[in-house]
């Protein structure tokens, strides 16, 4: 098997979308809300830590001015289309010159971020057009007073020197670049079976969010294996500038075709499914079978895919195309087969997200199509064929493809945060989930 994906991974290499997602304006929001206490964190170790003194300047001796409290007030992300982000942040600093002397001063932090990838392939964050001020904006003799008074900030900004903030900005925000390296891990499906989304470039910056398209890439033993060639380029669906969600992910129909393809090549769909009957019962319908057994053996049934199992999507709707060679035998050590039938199946699929994974259910059987294909008991009826043993594949099929599917399929995401609030919308040929984050808080 490693030699023929080898083969195969030399002989087709294609990057192609097959799914993606875009974060809107309302999630934007929600991730600079939980990196308001980060950044508050953050800025606390280097302002107020007294083993750095780089912080004040000019003089050698020891400033009298002390800050005792920070407090990030607002931090806000806007979207600049086609460019990246904007981070603002306001910081109210109290500041100590003298006993008896305590100011509140205003620190403003403004950077343009944009992402950019990396030659490893990983997305990542870089700031640019990075500027500070300050500005006081109540002192001691004000602190009585309803309505704070702003004057200029005197010395002040040119004594604590903010600029060091500007050489690494993006550390206020809630570790972007941590977390847009762990979208690219892989993820187990079965225990020879992986996932990993690869984003194919920078994201794009629009009014209505952050668009990133992604490439899946299936694994089988360790290697990639190719996919079948997407008949219909996958581009994402324009997003709704009205979504209250905080992400839209989209899956083409392809992608749910190669998850199953992928598992089809790690023969996890590869089923050995007992039956209620024995040789000995057989012979009663297939009177040839007499000559073959001597004694009374339980039946078993063998499936495997003669092609490539199909998922097909129309509005509201999801349906798992099979195409099976069920070998009939006598459960012997060798498993001796006398009979094969071929069997195309359709079933319906359900599909929703538990977490970050993508749970996947085939349902009713809407379809069967069974046909002799090898007998050496003679020729059977197809009527007889399906009375024998057509209710045990419409049962066990299905339930033995949810076993493999049992654990779900990890969806695009990335380190600590889980979606919450999920819709699933299936549309004709591909699949939209509009979701809210939420940051799952973890002790330390």
């Amino acid at each position: 098997l490693s030699i023929l994906l080898s083969l195969l991974v030399l002989a087709h290499a294609t990057r192609s979308p097959d799914c993606g997602g875009v974060l809107t304006p309302s999630g934007l929001s929600y991730f600079a809300e939980i990196s308001k206490p980060h950044a508050e964190t953050v800025l606390r170790q280097d302002l107020m830590a007294p083993t750095v003194p780089s912080l004040f300047r000019g003089s050698t001796k020891p400033s009298r001015n002390q800050i005792n409290s920070v407090t990030v007030a607002e931090l806000t992300l806007t979207l600049i289309p086609d460019t990246g982000l904007r981070l603002s942040i306001d910081v109210d600093l109290g500041i100590t010159s003298a006993p008896s002397t305590t100011k509140v001063m205003r620190l403003s932090i403004l950077s343009d971020l944009h992402v950019e990838m990396n030659p490893e392939g990983n997305l990542e964050m870089v700031a640019s057009a990075c500027k500070t001020s300050m500005e006081e904006t109540q002192s001691t003799e004000e602190m009585g007073r309803s309505t704070p008074h702003k004057s200029s900030s005197s010395n002040m900004d040119k004594e604590i020197n903010v600029d060091k903030i500007c050489l690494e900005v993006t550390k206020l925000l809630l570790l972007p670049n941590e977390r847009l390296m762990s979208l690219t891990a892989q993820f187990p499906i079965t225990p020879s079976c992986q996932v990993q989304y690869l984003p194919l470039a920078a994201p794009m910056f629009s009014e209505q969010g952050i668009s990133i398209s992604l490439q899946t890439i299936f694994q089988v033993v360790g290697m990639a294996i190719p996919l079948p060639v997407s008949p219909v380029p996958f581009s994402m669906p324009e997003p709704v500038s009205s979504s209250p969600s905080h992400l839209t992910l989209a899956f083409s129909e392809h992608f749910y075709s190669s998850l199953f393809f992928a598992l089809e090549m790690a023969g996890a769909f590869n089923m050995t499914i007992p039956t209620p009957l024995t040789t000995a019962t057989l012979t009663q319908k297939i009177t040839q079978m007499g000559s073959l057994f001597q004694e009374d053996l339980p039946v078993m049934l063998q499936a495997v895919f003669r092609s490539s199992p199909r998922v097909v999507l129309e509005e509201g709707k999801a349906t798992l195309k099979l195409f099976l060679t069920v070998h009939v035998g006598a459960e012997t050590p060798a498993f001796q087969s006398f009979l094969s039938m071929n069997v195309d199946m359709t079933a319906g699929l359900l599909l929703n997200v538990a977490d970050t994974r993508m749970m996947i259910s085939a349902t009713g059987i809407e379809e069967t199509d069974l046909s002799l294909a090898t007998s050496d008991v003679g020729p059977v009826p197809a009527a007889l064929l399906e009375e024998l043993f057509l209710p045990t594949i419409r049962e066990k099929v299905p339930a033995q493809i949810n076993v493999v599917l049992g654990e779900g399929v990890f969806l695009p995401h990335i380190s600590s945060f889980t979606y919450t609030d999920v819709t699933v919308v299936i549309h004709k040929d591909y699949v939209l989930v509009p979701c809210n984050l939420k940051l799952q808080v973890r002790p330390g």
